[in-house]
């Protein structure tokens, strides 16, 4: 990260969440804006993962709703038990 590119941004928060802000600052050896930094960084990755997460089961269930493309739960089993196995197959074709 440049520091062109850090902007100051305000946030409202109640005094016992300051507190207890600092007094954790204190006791890792680090400022209260690094730990607040750190927290908001670790929540956006976190929601980010989350929501790709989410994205990648959104996709393929519309992309089912549209086409009816779909492999049976049975022919996923014995795909997923060979490859348990350690043989080398392509996945089972599509069928609607």
């Amino acid at each position: 990260m440049t520091a062109a590119s850090v902007r100051p941004v305000a946030i409202k928060i109640d005094d016992d969440i300051k507190f207890r802000i600092k007094r954790l600052a204190e006791a890792r050896q680090r400022t209260s804006h690094w730990l607040m930094r750190e927290a908001i960084t670790q929540y956006v990755d976190r929601e980010e993962k989350r929501e790709n997460f989410r994205q990648d089961t959104i996709n393929p269930w519309e992309a089912y709703r549209a086409n009816g493309l779909h492999v049976t739960a049975e022919q996923a089993d014995d795909w997923l038990a060979k490859l348990e196995q350690g043989i080398e197959t392509e996945p089972p074709e599509c069928q609607v």
